[in-house]
Parts: structure tokens; C-alpha cells; sequence
């Protein structure tokens, strides 16, 4: 048999060319610790807001029972004015009503009973 010289397969001159393996896929988007700052941030400043909220929110609770405090004693007389122009006029109608009928006291407490009880109910006028 004829042998015939053997060729070893060489590249080709320069070589060639780098087998791309990894994936080339393009940064997106801020980094880990931009999102991490940014949104520490934006925590920090709903706190912020938040508790200032919360001190506003007690500062109109305290001003509001103040306010009722102090509106107290003035709305104690006016019912006490109220209660003193309804009596009146109950006696004025009491007086009226049983004007014939003898050894009767206006006003005198229908019960055997010395100690004073307000009213509790009122007894509106006829129309």
C-alpha cells in the first residue's frame, strides 16, 4: 500500500475568532443599593409624616375637651336659666288652673316631703 503523507488540520493564520458562552444581556435599572437607599428614604419620610399626624391629631383631641371645659359652666346656665323660665311659667299655669279651688298653695310640694327634688320632667305648655 501507497501511504500517503498525512495533514494535521491547523487553524487558519490569526486563529479564531473567541466562541461567544456567556449571555449578553444588558445592566437594567439602578443598582441594589440605589433601590435599598431610596426606599429607606421614602420609609423614613412616611414616619416622619406620620408621627407629625399623630401629634397634630392629639394636639385638636386636647384642644377640643379644653374647649369643652370651658363651655361647660356657661351651658350650665342656660339650662339652669331654662329650667328657672319653665318653673315660672309652671306656676303661672298652676296658679291659673286651680284659682277656685280653696286653701290651695302655689307652688307647695304636693308630697309629705321636706327635701327639694328638682324636676325631672318638664311639662310643656298647651298650644
Amino acid at each position: 500500500m501507497t501511504s500517503t503523507p498525512r495533514t494535521q488540520d491547523l487553524p487558519r493564520p490569526g486563529g479564531f475568532p473567541a466562541v461567544q458562552y456567556k449571555r449578553n444581556i444588558p445592566r437594567r435599572g439602578p443598582s441594589g443599593l440605589v433601590l435599598f437607599t431610596s426606599i429607606t428614604a421614602i420609609s423614613a419620610l412616611g414616619f416622619y409624616w406620620m408621627t407629625q399626624t399623630i401629634l397634630e391629631s392629639r394636639e385638636l383631641k386636647r384642644e377640643k375637651s379644653w374647649s369643652r371645659i370651658h363651655l361647660i359652666p356657661m351651658l350650665q346656665a342656660e339650662f339652669d336659666r331654662d329650667t328657672y323660665r319653665r318653673s315660672q311659667a309652671s306656676l303661672k299655669r298652676e296658679a291659673e288652673i286651680m284659682k277656685d279651688v280653696p286653701d290651695w298653695k302655689v307652688g307647695e310640694s304636693v308630697y309629705n316631703s321636706k327635701r327639694y327634688v328638682p324636676s325631672s320632667v318638664f311639662i310643656l305648655p298647651e298650644k
